[in-house]
């Protein structure tokens, strides 16, 4: 019974993730996010059905666009993929959960933050309040009491204080507001693992930047602005689902 129902929940994710895109490309542009077709990037052409298909089309077209031979960004499949196999993981997590349906929609909403951070260097205030809402009642419904539940809002506030702390000393240059809300959210989202989500996040973050800088131009002085919501995204999520705990190598 579980692969027919893992199934399922990637073509779900999959599906998601392609509306995910599509709010990320329209949110803020004045355009409606519920209706109006969507377009080719390149020629403006309204794409067929065929062309939206997550995943099979992308592969099918050979990653050119139908209408007009345009090479596709990878970027839409491999979202597609990601979001599909987070849905496949939380359903192997939680299984048939009350609290299974509130995850996916948390997870979807990471994504979106993460992509129009990528896009944009900003995170928006919809989405972050949405993505924080879903997340409560995640960590309510996944908490074995109402007091395990406000357990979890020390770290969180603590967690979030520290990234806003990190804001006004740096001025902004180290780091955006809004990765403490972001924090927040997570870390209600994962409960428990919320502090090793939070040192994967700079683990990652640092190793991307490392590797960023080796492959920086020698006698190159350019800085390189990267946002860090995929790396608190990375960081917490990888805590939760594997449940990977660093400190107790300190315990030890």
């Amino acid at each position: 019974m579980f692969f027919p129902i893992a199934l399922v929940l990637f073509v779900l994710g999959a599906i998601n993730a392609s509306f995910v895109g599509v709010i990320v490309a329209r949110l803020n542009t004045g355009q409606s996010i519920l209706v109006g077709r969507s377009r080719c990037d390149a020629c403006g052409r309204v794409l067929s059905p065929f062309a939206l298909v997550p995943i099979i089309s992308y592969v099918a077209s050979h990653a050119c666009a139908q209408c007009c031979g345009a090479r596709l960004s990878p970027l839409a499949p491999l979202t597609e993929l990601f979001l599909g196999g987070l849905f496949m993981l939380a359903y192997a997590v939680l299984g048939l959960d009350p609290a299974l349906p509130f995850m996916l929609l948390s997870i979807s909403l990471i994504l979106a933050l993460v992509l129009y951070d990528l896009a944009h260097q900003i995170l928006p205030s919809r989405l972050l309040a949405a993505f924080i809402a879903a997340s409560a009642v995640t960590g309510y419904l996944l908490a074995p009491s109402l007091a395990a539940f406000s357990a979890t809002l020390f770290p969180a506030l603590l967690i979030a204080a520290s990234l806003a702390l990190i804001h006004f000393i740096s001025g902004g240059r180290a780091m955006g507001f809004a990765d403490a809300p972001l924090s927040f959210g997570l870390a209600l989202l994962v409960g428990p693992a919320a502090f090793p989500g939070f040192v994967f996040s700079f683990w990652i973050g640092s190793l991307v930047g490392i590797i960023m800088l080796a492959q920086r131009p020698i006698g190159s002085r350019m800085g390189v602005e990267v946002p860090f919501a995929p790396f608190l995204a990375a960081g917490f999520l990888l805590a939760y689902f594997t449940q990977w705990n660093p400190f107790i190598f300190v315990a030890a």
